[in-house]
Parts: structure tokens; sequence; C-alpha cells
């Protein structure tokens, strides 16, 4: 990795400052994590662009993270340039209930700011913890809502900057899926198709329902990821988990919840290798006991020690695109 500097490196052209050995950890929600080889907080589409174009003069490899709600970073850190959608959070709404709204702006403050309104769609979104731009990636989705169910366009930036408009038939939505996984494609942009004319009172009154549900199930005294598993319908993964017995199993600082199986915690002093260690433990646990394999939700980027049956060795996992 690049040796710190003294100061950020300046883009040229524009008014963006490129840190070099910027610490990750404190972008996720699990808290954990190593530095970035270079990093930098865009505020437009435009500055996103001017990174790629700087990236490829330098040969380096581009990734962004958004909110980091479903993300685990090796604690090596992250190679290339990663760019942070923080500030990515320009909106604009229509009438008619269509909205128009970047990356970064956080999920839960989006589901509130329509609800008063009296938009209903987004309804199902005020507890998960992540930015549009990764719900969008992730099809993130709660109480039987999700947002292959208001995507109208995706907008996304290739490989060579260039700016590209996908329509939800694109990105051929499944359960917690989209092509955008697994495409070198980054979004920056979503349009969606709200309903609005409804009641005020009404919207955030079920909205309120669907936090006091989650925050009632859910645990969030300590840092976590979310869902770390996809469920294996028709089971959960959080049922299949706790009566595994795995409720409160430790791996170093990282523990099962005992409020929810399907949350890993980090009880302080967690490692990203304590975190990803667990995941294959529960992974092993819970096929053995039932024949199921979980997947996971959380995407896991950078170098980690891969678990087996005859140890640990050195394995790798990538990844090009998160919440």
């Amino acid at each position: 990795m690049t040796q710190a500097l003294s100061s950020p490196l300046p883009l040229p052209e524009i008014d963006l400052p490129i840190q070099a050995n910027a610490s990750l950890a404190n972008l996720t929600t699990f808290r954990v994590g190593g530095k970035a080889e270079w990093l930098a907080s865009p505020h437009s589409v435009e500055e996103i662009q001017a990174c790629y174009a700087w990236a490829s003069d330098q040969g380096l490899p581009v990734m962004l993270i958004g909110a980091g709600s479903n993300l685990l970073i090796s604690d090596r850190g992250l190679s290339g340039l990663i760019l942070s959608t923080r500030h990515l959070r320009q909106q604009t709404l229509e009438p008619t209930g269509r909205l128009c709204v970047e990356a970064g702006k956080p999920l839960p403050r989006l589901a509130w700011q329509v609800a008063r309104r009296g938009w209903s769609g987004l309804e199902w979104a005020v507890g998960i913890p992540g930015t549009v731009g990764g719900a969008v990636v992730m099809n993130a989705g709660a109480h039987g809502g999700c947002m292959a169910d208001s995507l109208v366009e995706a907008h996304v930036i290739s490989q060579s900057g260039r700016l590209q408009i996908l329509t939800k038939d694109d990105l051929k939505y499944g359960y917690r899926t989209s092509i955008l996984q697994q495409s070198p494609q980054v979004l920056v942009r979503a349009v969606l198709q709200l309903m609005p004319g409804q009641s005020p009172a009404e919207i955030s009154a079920l909205t309120q329902s669907h936090l006091d549900h989650r925050l009632q199930t859910q645990p969030y005294d300590h840092p976590s990821c979310g869902s770390v598993f996809r469920n294996p319908q028709p089971q959960t993964a959080g049922w299949l988990i706790e009566q595994t017995g795995l409720k409160g199993h430790q791996i170093g600082g990282a523990q099962v919840s005992e409020k929810h199986a399907n949350f890993i915690l980090n009880r302080g002093h967690a490692t990203a290798q304590d975190i990803h260690t667990l995941i294959y433990e529960i992974q092993a646990r819970v096929q053995a006991r039932w024949g199921v394999l979980l997947h996971p939700e959380v995407k896991m980027l950078g170098i980690f020690d891969a678990v087996t049956e005859d140890g640990l060795d050195t394995g790798t996992v990538t990844g090009t695109v998160t919440s």
C-alpha cells in the first residue's frame, strides 16, 4: 500500500482531496476494517467522474462504499481508490410522486421525509441502516416491501467513468439480489416512483409501527451490519441459527446476538477476522444440523484468512459495490 502522506493529495481541476492510508473502520457500521490505499468523498456525480479519471491515470481500481451497513472490510484494508458516497444526498421530488435521489442519501431519513408528505412506498425502509445506493444494489426490503417495488431507473457509472441509465428490468432483481452486485458499474443515483396523495398521519403511523417492531426485535446496542444472512425460504436464517444453539456464541469480540440470531455484534474489540470466522462457523454448523447452506447478505471486501476444516489459510474475498 501507499505510504502515508503528510497532507491529502488535491485532485486536479476540482476541490476534492484524496487521502492516503485512510482508516475505513468508522465508515462501516461494524466499526472494523483496515485502511484504504486512497480515499475520497465526492459531493457530486461530476466529482465521481473526476475520481475515475484520476484513478485510471494512476492504474488504480475504484470501489464505492455507502453507509457501510452491509459491509465487512478486511483488517488488511483495501487497495486502490475507495469512494465514499456519504456526501451524495441531493434529491428532487415531483408532485407526481417521482423522486430522483443520489446514492448517499440515508434510507431511514428518506422514508420519514416522504411519509410526512403523505407519499407511500417506503414505509418498510425506516429501520434499514443503509443508503439509497446500497438498497438499490441489494434490493433491500422488509415488512413485505422492497426497493424493486418503487425503482424506475438506476443511474450508474461504468469503469470508464461514463454515466449510464438502467431500467428496473436491466437490474434483473431477485430476493436481495441485482445484477449490480456482480457488475463493475457503480450506482450514483436512483429514480423512484412513490404514491402521493395519501394521509401523512396514516403513512407516518405505519412507518413508526415498522420502526417500533424493528427496535423491539433487533439489537441496536452494539455495532452490527444488520442481518448477516439471507433467509432461505421458507425458513428464516435467525430461526435456524437459534435452533442450532448459537445465540450468544462468540469468537474474539464478535458475538451472535442474544436478541436476534441473524445479527453478529461487535462487542467492543472485534476484528474483521473475528466476524469473518464467526460467519463461517455459523454456516458450517447450520449446514451440519439442517442441511441448509446460509448465504451471507453482508459483503466481504479485501483479504481474510479463509476458514477451512483443516484450520486457517490465506484466502481472498473481493467485491465491487456495497451499501
